[in-house]
């Protein structure tokens, strides 16, 4: 349970920590990291762009919105879950508003953005919930901020809530709440744990243990290079070795091709099969969950344990311990097996924090190798440095994760 976090930094986390698990996780669904595995995935998020969801002129594409709906049902019919998450708030409010789509998309026009957020998040939800009511649906409006997932409290209510409505069949309509953010985002310096809808879908994925995502955009897949390009090939299966050239971003949405194979990834390490596909014909979902070659297919990892996930994902450090080099060596060895570093295993300790926070351990040339809970406040580890309580436990690795280019 992540209520054994009872203190820990609420700053927003530097960047989302790419990284591995020590110990399997006792997961009740198994990554299905085939297409054929996709017909039996129980909990999947659906995310829909800007693009899908509204047209050109910012008006609701109402006919994709109502097709997007009835695969919905059909999902639910086959016995599966579905959290949706949807943009297109921003861009509706904004063709509301009589605003231009210069003036929204500028960083420095915060205030204007967060008003368009408010004037269309109103719209998109009524209608999505119109449509889901007129076919024996219920939705349930579900809006997040960067805070709902650094903050350990907020984000065990947070999964909570989603499993909950998802266990009702209620259908969960999430979106970042942009009103209260600051728009933050939009500011490519700003150190977010997710940017834009896409790694906020992926998030929940992983924190709401879904099975899959499905990211639809306005594009088939991921492919080699922009498709409008001679050459450009659709990659089925998608591998981190990938070579992949990169066009520009969307307009009114935040996520181009980058971020959503960013966000991809991220998903595919919480235990979550990732997809993106084209959107515009809203068949592919149901091709998608029927195992059909449409998109791009990034495999699931296996799965981490929650406590590692947030820890991977979102937690902010609140400190950091030098470990011994030997220590390290005795951490990465047999990972499947439960070890605990000792007060012994402790060059030094920096910053203030208390038990049950998350720190970087580094080793003693200063390479941060991953992040874990202590289980002691910083000043006990200090105290027991002088005092040579060299057999005080200190951290568990059930409760760290590696960055990704540790050995």
């Amino acid at each position: 349970s992540m209520t054994m976090f009872t203190k820990t930094a609420s700053s927003i986390i530097s960047s989302p920590m790419l990284a591995r698990g020590f110990a399997k996780a006792a997961a009740s669904r198994s990554p299905l990291n085939t297409r054929e595995g996709l017909r039996n995935a129980e909990r999947v998020v659906i995310k829909v762009g800007t693009a899908v969801v509204s047209n050109s002129n910012g008006t609701l594409a109402l006919s994709r919105m109502g097709a997007l709906v009835e695969q919905i049902k059909e999902l639910r019919a086959q016995g599966r879950e579905v959290l949706l998450v949807s943009s297109g708030a921003v861009g509706l409010g904004r063709n509301l508003l009589g605003l231009s789509k210069e003036s929204v998309s500028d960083p420095k026009n915060v205030v204007d953005r967060q008003a368009c957020a408010a004037a269309g998040q109103g719209i998109l939800v009524n209608n999505y919930n119109a449509l889901f009511e007129s076919l024996g649906m219920r939705g349930a409006q579900v809006l997040i901020t960067q805070a709902d997932f650094t903050d350990p409290t907020k984000y065990n209510y947070l999964v909570g809530t989603l499993d909950r409505l998802a266990a009702m069949g209620t259908i969960p309509i999430i979106n970042e709440n942009d009103v209260v953010t600051g728009c933050s985002q939009l500011d490519v310096n700003a150190h977010n744990c997710f940017s834009d809808n896409d790694m906020l879908s992926a998030l929940v994925a992983s924190g709401a243990g879904a099975s899959a995502v499905a990211m639809m955009t306005d594009v088939d897949g991921v492919f080699t290079k922009p498709p409008t390009e001679e050459g450009s090939e659709r990659i089925s299966v998608y591998t981190d070795s990938q070579d992949v050239e990169i066009g520009e971003k969307s307009t009114m949405g935040r996520g181009g091709m980058a971020s959503k194979i960013e966000a991809a990834q991220t998903a595919a390490r919480g235990g979550v099969s990732a997809i993106v596909a084209n959107g515009s014909d809203m068949n592919n979902i149901e091709r998608i969950f029927s195992g059909s070659d449409v998109g791009t297919l990034f495999p699931a990892s296996e799965r981490p344990s929650m406590i590692q996930n947030w820890l991977a994902q979102a937690a902010e450090p609140a400190g950091r311990v030098t470990i011994k080099a030997a220590a390290m060596e005795r951490l990465l060895a047999n990972q499947g097996a439960a070890k605990q570093l000792q007060m012994m295993d402790i060059v030094s300790v920096d910053g203030d924090f208390v038990a049950a926070s998350p720190v970087e351990m580094q080793c003693p040339d200063g390479n941060v190798f991953g992040k874990g809970l202590v289980q002691v406040d910083s000043t006990d580890i200090e105290e027991g440095l002088g005092k040579k309580l060299m057999d005080s436990s200190v951290m568990c690795t059930t409760q760290m994760v590696l960055t990704e280019d540790a050995k």
